[in-house]
């Protein structure tokens, strides 16, 4: 029991410390990315994204869905099950020219416990414990469409951010992604997108009782204020082929780059000024029925028992089945220290309405 009420107060302090707005690792939970079949891939999907996850991968791809209406869940659990990560996405085609979906996205840890109460007057009454959730929610609103020039789709995203823990904080935030997919004759595609182009602003706002207060000063405790954070723009690059064997069987390699315009990152490629992370994927199908991925990427520079410097990485692989008007996708996700294997199981199924023949 101590254990968990020395956490719970280590959550709250780290929480709730926040008194300044910065760039770096903002709104960081819409980087995790949405979809089994993307975490499998190494979130290796910029270039290839073709169904209702494109609302978040590259707007631009909603327009290559094969369904009039397509709907997609996905769920999955991070850090031993103490956090739920969820995605909820409805897309369809308007005509042949444009394809609109909305998104909605949330990653939460419940459960945490409020031991700001725990002492008063020199006495522990766990009676006082109470609990609250640290939640992130994000809502997309997307918009494609094609252009005169043949293969080539633009589209757009507006998203508003509201993120909360408790009663303690709430912020607000609004951001816009833009995205562009070009897909030749003989099946390279080629796409770019800007992530937070016009920079995503958070109004963080607090809210503390007079006793939360004095309790954050009688334990030296800094007493948050309201403030702005501000995501600046992360530029998404990627390049993918598909190869056709036969009638049956084909692979879909893909190569996508993200930068950071957010200073140093420990990433494979780096600056003062911008941070470079590679990753790679892999789709091989059978008669587009069983899929099998596998993906590379989360390049990083670690130090080792012995305090030298060595690269690590991430591996993924990844399973799906179409079975018509549904399909289920899987992935297991490597998501800490490969010596630690740290796994991470993900899973998420998609809908197709109202097919079209």
């Amino acid at each position: 029991m101590r254990k968990l009420l020395l956490l719970g107060m280590a959550i709250c302090a780290s929480f709730l410390g926040f008194t300044q707005s910065t760039p770096k690792y903002s709104n960081e939970f819409l980087s995790i990315g949405v979809g089994a079949r993307a975490f499998g891939m190494s979130n290796s999907l910029v270039a290839s994204a073709d169904d209702v996850t494109a609302a978040y991968w590259n707007p631009a791809g909603l327009l290559r869905q094969e369904d009039k209406i397509q709907l997609s869940f996905m769920h999955s659990e991070y850090l031993a099950g103490i956090a739920n990560y969820d995605y909820l996405g409805l897309s369809a085609l308007v005509k042949d020219q444009a394809a609109i979906a909305f998104s909605m996205i949330r990653f939460g840890v419940d459960g945490i416990p409020n031991t700001l109460e725990l002492i008063q007057n020199g006495q522990i009454n766990y009676d006082r414990v109470r609990e609250f959730s640290a939640v992130d929610y994000a809502f997309l609103l997307t918009y494609a469409q094609k252009t005169a020039v043949e293969g080539l789709t633009l589209g757009g995203s507006a998203k508003i951010i509201h993120r909360r823990a408790g009663e303690f904080t709430t912020a607000w935030g609004f951001g816009v992604d833009i995205g562009v997919q070009y897909r030749t004759a003989n099946d390279w595609q080629f796409a770019g997108m800007i992530r937070d182009a016009t920079s995503t602003f958070n109004a963080w706002s607090f809210n503390f009782t007079e006793a939360e207060k004095a309790i954050f000063e009688s334990t030296n405790n800094i007493i948050p204020e309201n403030s702005l954070e501000i995501t600046l723009p992360k530029i998404l690059l990627g390049a993918a082929k598909k190869f056709d064997f036969n009638e049956e069987y084909s692979l879909l390699a893909e190569v996508d780059l993200d930068i950071n315009t957010d200073g140093k990152r420990n990433t494979l490629i780096r600056t003062n000024v911008i941070s470079a992370d590679p990753h790679l994927g892999l789709e091989a199908s059978y008669n587009k029925i069983i899929f099998l991925r596998a993906g590379l990427g989360n390049f990083q520079q670690e130090q080792n028992i012995n305090f030298e410097q060595e690269w690590s990485f991430q591996p993924n692989i990844g399973l799906g089945l179409n079975l018509g008007q549904l399909t289920i996708d899987y992935a297991l996700s490597d998501i800490g220290d490969q010596s630690a294997a740290l796994y991470s199981h993900v899973f998420s199924i998609r809908a197709s309405i109202n097919a079209q023949n």
